[in-house]
């Protein structure tokens, strides 16, 4: 069994998320504003979630690499989740059996540079780790904060995709 790491930056602590953490997950997600570009919200959000984490655990165990929960280091408040997880989105282009980056925070951290932060951690530990060229994402138009971090992080839109419930994403692209 490998070692899981745990990262630090200058304000936050990344982790691995344990057994019962998809119930911060689950509250986390229950913000209609945290939901809004994740897709529609499920019927059942504990069980949805317990199956995410379930996924991510498997990211971790079969890729060596996976989401982290994102805590500030003063104080140890939760802000959210970050991270490059192990995908096959079933859809092709680019989004089939690859790493795509992700990242959700509570909406009382939007707009401190947390998401920046944390995902220049998990970039940085990916790059350095993983024999690994390419991660993907994929992002809501309207959603432009995303946008914007993905900009930063070095993401380039390459495609478009329809999702079954309607919604367009845009498909981005980092090569290192």
């Amino acid at each position: 069994m490998r070692t899981l790491p745990r990262l630090e930056s200058e304000r936050l602590v990344l982790s691995v998320a344990g057994r019962d953490d998809y119930i911060r997950l689950r509250d986390l997600v229950a913000d209609p504003q945290v939901q809004r570009y994740l897709g529609p919200p499920p019927e059942n959000p504990t069980a949805d979630m317990f199956a995410r984490a379930l996924r991510a655990a498997g990211s971790w165990h079969l890729y060596g690499y996976g989401m982290f929960l994102i805590w500030e280091k003063a104080g140890g408040a939760f802000v959210g989740q970050a991270g490059v997880f192990h995908t096959l989105r079933g859809f092709g282009k680019g989004l089939d059996d690859v790493p795509e980056a992700g990242w959700m925070l509570a909406q009382r951290f939007w707009g401190k540079g947390y998401a920046l932060e944390a995902m220049t951690a998990a970039l940085e530990w990916f790059d350095r780790t993983q024999e690994q060229s390419r991660v993907a994402c994929m992002i809501e138009p309207e959603n432009t904060a995303s946008i914007r971090l993905a900009d930063r992080l070095g993401f380039s839109r390459y495609d478009d995709h329809t999702l079954p419930d309607g919604a367009i994403v845009g498909l981005y692209e980092r090569i290192a």
